[in-house]
C-alpha cells in the first residue's frame, strides 16, 4: 500500500489519543477493526491481513507502562521491539532513555504507523523491516528484547519462543508482555508486574484484560 493510501486510511479511521495505561505517549488508534480492515482491502484490491497495527495491544501496553515506571531497565541500552505493531513498547523505551530503539515488524504498514507515532511523540527510533526470526538474534548490539503480545497463535509462538530463548542465552534481557494468550511459554518466565488494561470488546470479547510483564530466565 502506498504511503498516500496509508495516510488517507489512517485519517479516515483513527483518532489521536493515548493508550489506556500510558497517558504519557500519544498514538493514533482505530475505534473499530472491521471498517478500517474493509477499507484497507478496498484500497489494496485484494485480501489483506487485519490492520492490527492500528491498536495498542494489551501486552505492549503493559510493557510500555513497566518501562515508563522503571526507566533503569532500558536506560542507555539498545532495545529491540520485536513485532512492534504500532511501536508502543519501543516508544516507551525511547521515552525512558534507551540509547537506541529498533522497531521491527514484517508489515510495512505497521512500521509506517510506528514511525508516525514516534514523530508524534518527538522520539527518535530506527526501523527494522522484515522477519528477524529466520536468523540469529542480533545480540549484541541489542541488549533488551521486548516481545509484546506475540504468543497469540501456535505457529507464531513456535517461532518466537526459540528465538527469544536464544537471545536470552546470548545475554539479552527479554521482557514479555502478555494478557494470557493461549501459547505463552509455560516455563522460564518470571512475573515482574501486571496491569488491568481496557481492551476493544470487538477484538478481545471482554472489556479488560490483566496483562503481565514477564522476564525470560
Amino acid at each position: 500500500m502506498r504511503e498516500s493510501d496509508l495516510t488517507a486510511l489512517v485519517e479516515r479511521h483513527t483518532r489521536p489519543g493515548s493508550p489506556a495505561v500510558c497517558p504519557e505517549i500519544r498514538t493514533l488508534e482505530a475505534e473499530e477493526l472491521v471498517p478500517i480492515w474493509e477499507d484497507a482491502e478496498r484500497i489494496a484490491g485484494r485480501e489483506v491481513e487485519p490492520p492490527f497495527w492500528a491498536y495498542s495491544w494489551p501486552g505492549s501496553q503493559a510493557l510500555a507502562r513497566h518501562l515508563l515506571d522503571h526507566p533503569e531497565v532500558v536506560r542507555a541500552r539498545t532495545v529491540l521491539d520485536l513485532g512492534c505493531g504500532n511501536g508502543l513498547a519501543g516508544l516507551a523505551a525511547a521515552r525512558a532513555g534507551a540509547k537506541r530503539v529498533l522497531l521491527n515488524d514484517i508489515d510495512p504498514a505497521a512500521l509506517w504507523m510506528a514511525s508516525r507515532n514516534a514523530r508524534e511523540n518527538g522520539l527518535r527510533v530506527d526501523l527494522s523491516a522484515g522477519d528477524l526470526l529466520g536468523a540469529e538474534p542480533p545480540v549484541p548490539p541489542v541488549e533488551v528484547v521486548l516481545a509484546g503480545d506475540l504468543f497469540y497463535a501456535r505457529a507464531m509462538s513456535g517461532r518466537v519462543e526459540p528465538w527469544v530463548r536464544a537471545a536470552a542465552a546470548l545475554g539479552a534481557m527479554v521482557l514479555v508482555g502478555d494478557p494470557g494468550r493461549a501459547y505463552l511459554p509455560r516455563s522460564g518466565l518470571r512475573l515482574l508486574a501486571s496491569y488491568e488494561v481496557p481492551v476493544p470488546p470487538e477484538i478481545e470479547s471482554v472489556a479488560a484484560r490483566r496483562a503481565a510483564v514477564l522476564i525470560l530466565e
